[in-house]
C-alpha cells in the first residue's frame, strides 16, 4: 500500500512537473490526502477482514492513483475541474470501501436476500427512465439525477445482480446440471431451465435498445453466461449464450442506427474522420504519439481525444506512459483477476465462489470490453475503465466490489481447511 501511495504522489509531482516546470504547491495537503485516505482503508482492512488478499486494495489504490494523475494532467487543458471531483469521489469510494467491510461481517448472509437483490436490481434498471429523475447524455439515457448528485444506477446494478446470480445458481445448480439431452456433440439443459437465461438476454438486450448502452448490456450478460457455466460445469451454457447473444447483436444491427454507427465506426472509423470516426481517430494518433515510452506525465493532450477523462483514458495512458504504462496498467488488471480467482478457488463454500468469480468477471469483462475497444480490437461501447476513469458512481461500486471480494478471501481463509475439502477446492 505504502508503494501504491509514493507511486501515485511521485507521479502527481512528474504530471506537475510536465505541465508547469514546478513542483505542485499543493504536494503536501496532496500526499496528506492520499496517505490518510488509503491509510483508513489498510486500517479497516487489518480491523475487519485481517486475513483478507494483500493485494487488492493496493493494486486498487494504485490504478486508482493512475487514473487521478491523468486526470488531472488533462485538467491543466480544459475549462472543468474533473480531478477535484474525482478526488471527493475517491474519498466516498473509500467510505464505501470500509462501510461494506463493516456492515457485511459474514458473506453468507447475503445469499438469504438474492430475490431482494433481483428487484433493487429490476428497480435500478428503470430508473433512468423515471421522468424527472433521468437524463440522457452522449446518446445513451443511462444517468439519474438527484439534485446536485448525477450517477450511473447501472453501476450498483451489476452488484446487486452478481448477488442474485450467486444466490440463484447455487440453489438451481443441480437441476441445471442435470440434463440428460444432446444436441449433436453438446449437451443442453431441458427447456424448461432455459428461463433463467433467456430472461438475462431478454434483460441484456432490452438494456442496449433502450439505454443505448452497449457496454453494460455485454457486462450483465457475460456476467449470467459465466457464472452459469462454473455452477453447472457445462461448457454447453459457453456455446449457447455466445449464440443467443451474437443473435441478439445482428437483431439490434439490422433494426437501430445507433449499433450500425458503432459497428462502421469500428471497422472503417475513416469513413467520417471528422464526424462518428474522431473520437476513435484520435485515440489511436494519441496512442501512437506515446510510443514506446510515451510523452511524459503531464506532457499528453497534444491530440485532443473528446471524453479523455473517462471512455478513452486508456489512450491518454498509452501517450503519456507509451507502450510500458499501458502494459503496466493491463497487468495491473491481470493481477486483480488473478487474486480474485485465487480467492474463488480457494474458497469451499459454493455462493462465496460463485460470488468471487462473478464480481472477478465483471472487473474483467469491464477491462476488457473498454480497452478492447479503444484499440479497435472489440467495437466502442462507452463504459468505464474500473478505478482509472473519471467517474463517481464507477468508483464507488468498484470499491464496494473489492470489499466484497476481500470479505471472502478473510472468510475463507480463517475458516479451518479440511483434508478433503482442499482436495476438491476447485469444485463446487
Amino acid at each position: 500500500m505504502l508503494l501504491a501511495v509514493v507511486a501515485t504522489a511521485g507521479a502527481y509531482v512528474l504530471a506537475s512537473l510536465g505541465t508547469t516546470a514546478e513542483i505542485p504547491v499543493n504536494l503536501g495537503p496532496f500526499l496528506v490526502f492520499v496517505l490518510g485516505l488509503f491509510l483508513v482503508a489498510h486500517i479497516a482492512v487489518r480491523r475487519y477482514a485481517p486475513e483478507a488478499d494483500p493485494v487488492l486494495l493496493p493494486i486498487a489504490a494504485l490504478l486508482n492513483g493512475i487514473g487521478y494523475v491523468v486526470i488531472a494532467g488533462l485538467d491543466a487543458g480544459g475549462k472543468e475541474s474533473f480531478a477535484a471531483a474525482q478526488a471527493t469521489w475517491t474519498a466516498i469510494g473509500v467510505v464505501a470501501f470500509c462501510t461494506a467491510l463493516l456492515v457485511v461481517p459474514r458473506i453468507r448472509d447475503l445469499q438469504r436476500y438474492r430475490y431482494t437483490f433481483l428487484l433493487t436490481g429490476l428497480v435500478l434498471l428503470i430508473l433512468p427512465f423515471v421522468p424527472g429523475l433521468g437524463s440522457e447524455r452522449f446518446g445513451a439515457r443511462i444517468w439519474v439525477s438527484l439534485g446536485p448528485i448525477n450517477f450511473q444506477p447501472g453501476e450498483v446494478t451489476k452488484l446487486v445482480l452478481a448477488l442474485f446470480f450467486a444466490g440463484y445458481l447455487v440453489d438451481k445448480r443441480e437441476l441445471l446440471r442435470s440434463s440428460p439431452r444432446r444436441l449433436g456433440p453438446v449437451r443442453v439443459p431441458e427447456p424448461k431451465y432455459l428461463g433463467p437465461v433467456l430472461l438475462a438476454w431478454g434483460v441484456s438486450l432490452m438494456v442496449m435498445i433502450s439505454q443505448k448502452d452497449l457496454g453494460t448490456s455485454l457486462l450483465f450478460f457475460a456476467l449470467f453466461i459465466v457464472m452459469l457455466w462454473v455452477a453447472t460445469e457445462r461448457p454447453s451454457w459457453l456455446i449457447i449464450g455466445a449464440l443467443l447473444f451474437l443473435a441478439g447483436a445482428w437483431f439490434s444491427f439490422t433494426r437501430f442506427g445507433h449499433v450500425q454507427d458503432r459497428i462502421d465506426i469500428w471497422l472503417d472509423p475513416w469513413q467520417d474522420p471528422d464526424g462518428t470516426g474522431y473520437q476513435i481517430i484520435q485515440a489511436a494518433f494519441a496512442m501512437a504519439a506515446g510510443g514506446l515510452a510515451g510523452t511524459g506525465l503531464g506532457l499528453g493532450g497534444a491530440v485532443r481525444i473528446p471524453l479523455a477523462e473517462s471512455d478513452f483514458i486508456f489512450a491518454s495512458i498509452g501517450e503519456q506512459l507509451g507502450l510500458f504504462g499501458g502494459t503496466l496498467v493491463l497487468v495491473a488488471f491481470l493481477m486483480v483477476i488473478g487474486s480474485g480467482l485465487r480467492i474463488a478457488v480457494r474458497t469451499d463454500q459454493p455462493f462465496e465462489k460463485l460470488l468471487a468469480v462473478g464480481l472477478t468477471t465483471l472487473i474483467g469483462v469491464q477491462a476488457f470490453i473498454i480497452i478492447g475497444g479503444v484499440t479497435r480490437l472489440l467495437p466502442l461501447t462507452g463504459i468505464t475503465l474500473p478505478f482509472v476513469s473519471y467517474g463517481g458512481s464507477s468508483l464507488v461500486a468498484n470499491y464496494m466490489l473489492i470489499a466484497l471480494l476481500l470479505r471472502i478471501s478473510d472468510e475463507s481463509n480463517r475458516r479451518p481447511r479440511k483434508p478433503e475439502v482442499v482436495a476438491s477446492a476447485g469444485a463446487l
